[in-house]
């Protein structure tokens, strides 16, 4: 059973002004809790898919742990809603506030991203990783072509790790920040090296996921989708070469215009 949709939504599709009913497939959203120590940290709304994956790659980009190892077990009780993680450590409440967060699926203010542990995590970037035009567009390529959820429903995200040509790993979610928790969630256990990664992405760069690509340490994002201004001011601050709109043989390349070999003789100043 496939638990990231539901088939047979009785839906009214209109071919112009001609209505007629039909089965819709819908994308399933699932609420999950996550427990640390005890603590109730924060719930967020995700694809239940991977949800190891996402807690763990959560942590990481929340501050809270920096290698897999600082974690003592994880259960993950997905008929309640619940992950239930103990770590080696005591929670450190000064710099994580724990108090009820909720993470929703959508994008923008219904994420709090402005954090002092976003200061201690972000990183600058500097990576010597090159790309060609033909590369992106590769990658994006691929990334749409193994999409069979978003062709089903068009209700997620997808996020994917590129590394010397190919795709390691393709991620799913309501979420975009969640498909990209679950990459990082991945790359910690799997214990990857990402200096030489690329991240292939199908949602729109805002600033919250140009932090996470900092945090994880890679510096290009290719995304289908368009940056935000903030987005954009932070990939430069940051190092991280952003490219946007990455489709039908065109692309926008806002940041760090050098890693793609064939911007290196243009001047934007």
């Amino acid at each position: 059973m496939d638990k990231t949709i539901q088939d047979g939504w009785k839906t009214v599709r209109f071919q112009g002004s001609t209505p007629q009913v039909e089965d819709e497939t819908i994308a399933i959203e699932y609420p999950m809790t996550v427990m640390i120590n005890g603590e109730e940290f924060a719930t967020m709304v995700c694809t239940p898919t991977d949800v190891r994956e996402l807690v763990i790659g959560f942590l990481a980009s929340e501050g809270i742990i920096r290698f897999f190892d600082e974690i003592k077990s994880i259960q993950i009780d997905e008929d309640q809603g619940f992950a239930h993680i103990e770590l080696y450590k005591t929670l450190d409440h000064e710099n994580h506030d724990h108090s009820k967060r909720f993470i929703g699926s959508c994008c923008g203010k219904s994420r709090q991203f402005y954090f002092k542990s976003d200061v201690q995590t972000a990183r600058t970037i500097t990576t010597d990783l090159t790309v060609t035009a033909n590369d992106c567009h590769e990658a994006m390529e691929a990334l749409q072509s193994s999409s069979d959820h978003f062709q089903k429903t068009g209700g997620v995200h997808n996020a994917a790790l590129w590394i010397d040509g190919e795709l390691v790993v393709i991620r799913t979610d309501i979420g975009r920040h969640n498909a990209l928790d679950k990459i990082y969630g991945y790359v910690i256990e799997n214990n990857i090296r990402l200096r030489d990664a690329v991240i292939v992405f199908s949602g729109r760069m805002s600033s919250e996921v140009i932090l996470k690509i900092s945090k994880m340490g890679v510096g290009i994002i290719v995304s289908k989708s368009a940056p935000t201004d903030l987005a954009l001011t932070l990939a430069d601050d940051l190092g991280i070469t952003a490219i946007g709109f990455v489709r039908r043989n065109k692309m926008n390349v806002y940041t760090h215009t050098y890693r793609v070999k064939e911007a290196n003789n243009v001047s934007i100043e």
